[in-house]
């Protein structure tokens, strides 16, 4: 029979962690790109053309902020992949404990 196992249990813990703070962050972070937070314009990427070449500066800089939010928002989901992956391997190394060699 074909084991789906492929992570020890204490891999496997550490991913959920890792999953479940990396969630949190990134959720965070997106929210507080979307509400276009002024603390983090040095991570938004823009060139000196979107700000001084542009008729209506604040529009470009609102829509790469939107932009970096999604991004977060997409890393996150991905991140909550990954912690449902570490999830089933705990579970299946649980089984493995109690199953009879």
């Amino acid at each position: 029979m074909v084991s789906l196992l492929c992570c020890g249990p204490k891999l496997a813990a550490c991913g959920i962690v890792i999953s479940v703070w990396g969630v949190i962050m990134l959720i965070l972070l997106g929210v507080f790109f979307n509400v276009h937070s002024a603390v983090l314009i040095e991570d938004v990427p823009f060139t000196e053309e979107d700000i001084f070449e542009d008729p209506n500066p604040p529009a470009k800089m609102y829509r790469l902020y939107e932009q970096v939010s999604y991004n977060c928002f997409i890393a996150a989901a991905i991140y909550i992949v990954l912690g449902g992956f570490s999830f089933c391997q705990v579970r299946l190394n649980k089984r493995k404990e109690y199953m009879v060699r």
